[in-house]
């Protein structure tokens, strides 16, 4: 609520006594929702600020399913008291300046023609010199209508000689008062108060001295002699709202406020506001009734941006007049953005197994290529790990070591049988292992692989072992 831009001017260019304006509430335009509970959510583009009414939403605290005139939620009273200092003149900046341009003989008698209208004279200025030397004051009034232009009015300023102050011989030391202003409300609503009165200087003495003269007394003043501590004071009665109904039977309210309340802490009784019926103009004069608006339909979509509708219905007959009201209403609306499910690249080929005999496991894995957003599903496992098993190991030492012997001199000798220059696979010669590859993943289980070529493979063979090899470990297996 608020008031601005109130223009307190009259047409005479004076100050008007008093203005009343009964306020009500206006939305700002910024934050989103219909009740004072309603959370926080900036309104996005900022929509323009409007005055509420009592059909805005159901919800709303203002709302009236008779569709009256809102509630005014405050009453701003300016009233003028007093009007303090000097009156509002317009005086030269050098007085001299216009003294010496006026003739210098003076007026005693008014010769004013009865066609010129004037303003009452202001009260003299101050004189134009601040010490014992000669100098000038001025007044000057208003001239409000000339009714006949074929003849002239007079200057609009006087000017008389005048010295500073203390330099008269005259007693200027008088000090002219405004009158009392009306006393002021009582300090307390109920018992023995103080109240108080001003009033201002008009005219300040011509000799510069002080006025001594008191501006202000006060005095007691009783309240409702016969208050007790269960004495419940009232404000008086508002005016009526408007009618709930814009044709027909309809009903009025008026509310009234708890001035103070009981001084023994108990309920006020008193009723603070009251109803009455009003009746408005038969219906069938009013061209175009509508309905009040429909609550907003649900979002179009179930997350991200969609779109509501509202409807209202005509109520009064079309055959009375062209109703060009809109009937439906379409807005966007926002819910939560979708969510997003992780997404992952498909599984790798297993590994080949950790241990070259007895129980190993081997491993594969999957990469992230979306991390999920928005309460989507999160990410799976993305290493699996299975046990393999190539062979038995050997218990005894000695008897593991007689074979891989015998196994040693059996390939060597089939070597040296087909000329394979020592090569460890038998009728081919091999290329060195490449260098293992860079780990698939930095963390949560990756994979490496590696090479073996044939460099040269004999005729004389007849191994179905002589073939390129490759080789694939598992790497990076910390959680990420």
């Amino acid at each position: 609520v608020g008031l601005s831009a109130e223009d307190l001017c009259t047409k005479e260019c004076g100050w008007v006594q008093k203005v009343v304006q009964d306020l009500i509430p206006w939305d700002a335009g910024t934050d989103s929702g219909v009740t004072y509970e309603s959370p926080n959510k900036p309104t996005i583009p900022q929509e323009k600020i409007r005055p509420l009414t009592s059909l805005d939403h159901p919800q709303s605290p203002f709302y009236d399913p008779e569709g009256g005139s809102i509630t005014q939620v405050a009453r701003v009273v300016i009233e003028r008291i007093a009007r303090k200092g000097e009156q509002c003149n317009i005086v030269p900046d050098n007085v001299d300046d216009i003294v010496a341009d006026l003739a210098p003989e003076e007026k005693d008698e008014d010769d004013t023609p009865e066609t010129c209208i004037y303003s009452n004279w202001s009260p003299w200025s101050a004189c134009s010199s601040s010490t014992c030397d000669k100098g000038k004051r001025m007044r000057q009034r208003m001239l409000k209508a000339q009714l006949d232009l074929s003849v002239p009015c007079p200057d609009t300023q006087d000017f008389q000689p005048c010295m500073g102050p203390g330099c008269s011989d005259e007693d200027g030391s008088t000090c002219t008062m405004s009158e009392w202003i009306t006393w002021s409300p009582c300090s307390i609503s109920c018992g023995m108060g103080m109240r108080s009165r001003e009033r201002y200087v008009k005219q300040f003495p011509e000799d510069g001295s002080v006025c001594t003269l008191p501006t202000e007394e006060t005095e007691k003043c009783t309240v409702n002699e016969e208050c007790s501590p269960s004495s419940c004071l009232m404000t008086e009665w508002g005016e009526w709202d408007e009618c709930s109904a814009t044709c027909g039977m309809g009903m009025k309210k008026r509310h009234r406020m708890v001035k103070m309340s009981p001084a023994d802490g108990s309920m006020c009784k008193a009723e603070t506001s009251q109803a009455e019926k009003c009746m408005m103009p038969e219906c069938h004069t009013i061209p175009c009734l509508l309905s009040p608006w429909s609550e907003w339909s649900d979002c179009s979509v179930t997350c991200g941006k969609g779109m509501r509708t509202r409807q209202r219905m005509l109520k009064s007959l079309a055959e009375l007049g062209d109703c060009n009201e809109e009937l439906e209403q379409v807005e966007k609306c926002m819910l939560p953005e979708c969510p997003i499910d992780c997404e992952l690249t498909e599984w790798s080929q297993w590994s080949e197994c950790n241990k070259s005999c007895g129980k190993g496991h081997m491993i594969r894995t999957r990469m992230i290529q979306m991390e999920p957003q928005f309460g989507g599903a999160p990410c799976p496992e993305t290493v699996q790990r299975k046990k393999c098993r190539v062979r038995k190991c050997l218990k005894n030492p000695s008897i593991q070591k007689l074979r891989w012997r015998e196994a040693r001199e059996s390939r060597r000798s089939e070597q040296l049988r087909e000329e394979s220059d020592g090569e460890p696979f038998p009728g081919c010669r091999m290329r060195p292992w490449t260098a293992w590859s860079e780990c698939t993943k930095l963390c949560g289980g990756g994979i490496q692989e590696r090479y073996m070529t044939v460099k040269k493979r004999f005729k004389s063979s007849q191994f179905s072992s002589c073939k390129d090899k490759k080789e694939i470990r598992a790497c990076n297996v910390h959680p990420c």
